[in-house]
């Protein structure tokens, strides 16, 4: 490519990665977003915690299923077509939710948002790999993972406290309102990743590698690959417990509503700084030693959420941040890693690395909801929180006895 041809290109790289940004944004303030309203909906439609859990839980468990063959519709249509696909669907489960007149309605709304996430999950980076190279790459990829963390940042910390109010406490008028934002991000990329908008910039994108199911049984024979697959259901299972149910463990420490918003935002700020600043710390030799400090920090995170508030309690909530904030970027890059995984396979790992990851997506939010309904409180899902994260720190030390370093 001539330095003319080169430069528009290199200019709207840039504008396409607000893109990416803004479906990510939506992505997280729509998955957040029925955390800050458990209460309502719950009272809505006269069911309990254990209900609410599997509501919250559908989309994981959607997710799933649906990994394998979004990645290989990904694969003939395109990560650009298919992100105004997944912006499309999260903005059909928002209005979904809006509209739903009962929880069956409202579990099957939020299990469609199970088929944009891999759509996302597997097309941003793809798409962003292409569109950037060098340190270039890292810097854009930790600016795109930012777009789900100030998405949660809105949801949790505008729900109960602005929004909530501002409808009269209609709690569908604030679904439809997050389905709009996520309509008009779907909109924005459009827009944007079209060839006349885009120019240059996305590079044409050729043949996936066929899928072959003697690579994929390959791949899990590995042991290395087996433990870094088992870290993703401990790690999300922690990042989608606490996404949905930290509203309402805080209202349960005595905190109001809206104030439980507002400090449910806390981990998600942190996440913010810590996805941008630990990546770039995290060189291959420092990696396996920051990840388990990340696992420390969930660790005492859930010793100190059984606090009732005051500093230790946000300490906390800080900690809780900072462990939410790197650990799958820093699973997936060492997954990525491991010498015995094929470089032509990488795409087959990481799909499989999200499908194993969202098992613990579904088992975090419904484990919580059941616990503390049958408990009549969040000691129990906590102190479960604090035996997945000791036993993240074994698996830890498993992959440290393998051959995992490049």
């Amino acid at each position: 490519m001539t330095q003319t041809a080169a430069a528009p290109a290199d200019a709207r790289r840039w504008l396409l990665l607000g893109g990416v940004w803004a479906i990510y944004f939506a992505f997280g303030l729509t998955s957040a977003a029925l955390g800050p309203l458990v209460g309502p909906i719950g009272a809505a439609f006269g069911v309990g915690h254990g209900t609410m859990g599997a509501i919250m839980g559908a989309w994981p468990f959607v997710y799933i299923a649906a990994a394998l063959p979004c990645g290989l519709l990904l694969d003939r249509i395109g990560a650009a077509r298919g992100l105004v696909l997944a912006g499309l669907l999260i903005t059909a489960s928002g209005l979904a939710r809006g509209l739903a007149p009962g929880p069956g309605t409202m579990l099957a709304a939020v299990g469609l948002f199970g088929l944009g996430g891999p759509l996302i999950s597997v097309g941003a980076p793809k798409l962003i790999a292409g569109l950037f190279e060098g340190p270039a790459r890292g810097t854009a990829m930790g600016v795109y993972m930012t777009g789900p963390y100030l998405g949660g940042i809105a949801a949790v910390a505008l729900t109960g406290s602005v929004l909530l109010p501002a409808f009269g406490g209609d709690w569908r008028a604030v679904l439809v309102a997050y389905a709009g934002v996520a309509g008009l991000a779907a909109l924005v990329w459009a827009g944007l990743a079209h060839p006349r908008a885009a120019g240059g910039a996305l590079r044409a994108e050729g043949p996936g590698k066929g899928f072959s199911l003697a690579a994929f049984a390959a791949l899990l024979r590995l042991p290395e690959v087996r433990l870094v697959l088992a870290m993703s259901v401990g790690i999300f299972f922690f990042s989608h417990a606490f996404n949905n149910w930290l509203p309402a463990l805080l209202t349960a420490r005595g905190l109001p509503a809206a104030a439980a918003g507002l400090w449910a935002a806390i981990p998600a700020a942190v996440g913010v700084a810590g996805a941008l600043v630990i990546p770039r710390l995290a060189t291959p030799p420092r990696r396996m030693s920051i990840l388990a400090g990340l696992f420390a920090a969930g660790l005492l995170a859930s010793l100190l959420l059984h606090l009732t508030p005051g500093p230790g309690l946000v300490a906390g909530l800080v900690l809780q941040g900072l462990a939410r904030s790197a650990a799958m970027t820093l699973a997936v890059l060492i997954l990525m890693e491991l010498p015995r995984v094929p470089k032509d396979r990488l795409g087959m790992a990481g799909g499989l690395f999200f499908a194993a990851a969202e098992v613990g997506g579904v088992l975090g939010p419904v484990s919580f909801g059941v616990l503390s309904e049958a408990t009549g409180g969040f000691a129990a899902p906590l102190l479960v929180v604090t035996a997945l994260m000791l036993g993240l720190l074994g698996l830890l030390q498993a992959l440290a006895r393998t051959p995992w370093r490049p």
